[in-house]
């Protein structure tokens, strides 16, 4: 098993728990609406390229929807069996969905209240690490002050470069998920008060 089956299997049990209606972290999509998105990802790459695509969106919707209408059973099942043969998902699986299952994982996970940090785990933040770079690059180009990423071992990832940089300190976890967005990530922020501000602000979507 790989870091992308294992982190399909633990949202796929997830989402068989909480059912079809629980909140996300992606407001304001429901657990419905998440599955949905993961499987036209990987089954209907004629509506994938809308989630990047303003102009083709509205065809993604229109499909999306149409998956969030099919029973909660099938609709998970059909998450659950990943990516099929003729996807170029399926060539790929373990070099492209860690992160996005990972992280869709932690958006059901932290939408709870009694949700708490995962402990640490060698093998599969070590995967998380190696990609949490180049995403983190890409999701902090518009940054107007430098940002750097250290786990607490001493590691690091340069997000942004500039000089003076807000330096955030967290597991490898806890930095993937902040680097996508959301709030619920547990990292210490080092940096002058108002670059603090604009990394806690910044706008970090595609």
């Amino acid at each position: 098993m790989g870091v992308a089956q294992d982190e399909r299997r633990l949202l796929t049990e997830l989402f068989a728990e909480v059912g079809p209606d629980a909140p996300t972290l992606c407001h304001p999509w429901r657990t419905r609406d998440l599955a949905a998105h993961l499987v036209l990802r990987e089954r209907r790459p004629d509506a994938a390229a809308g989630i990047l695509v303003g102009a083709l969106a509205g065809h993604t919707r229109k499909v999306q929807d149409a998956y969030a209408a099919k029973p909660w059973d099938e609709l998970v099942g059909l998450v659950r069996g990943g990516p099929p043969r003729f996807s170029p998902y399926a060539l790929v699986d373990e070099l492209v969905n860690p992160v996005e299952y990972f992280v869709h994982h932690e958006d059901v996970r932290r939408a709870r209240d009694d949700w708490a940090p995962r402990s640490p785990d060698p093998v599969r933040d070590a995967v998380l690490w190696r990609r949490l770079g180049p995403v983190a690059r890409l999701l902090y180009r518009k940054s107007p002050v430098g940002v750097v990423l250290r786990r607490p071992n001493g590691e690091a990832h340069v997000a942004r470069r500039g000089r003076h940089p807000v330096v955030l300190t967290g597991q490898v976890s806890e930095l993937l998920v902040h680097v996508f967005g959301r709030s619920a990530a547990h990292v210490e922020y080092d940096g002058p008060d108002e670059a603090v501000r604009l990394v806690r602000d910044l706008d970090r979507s595609m």
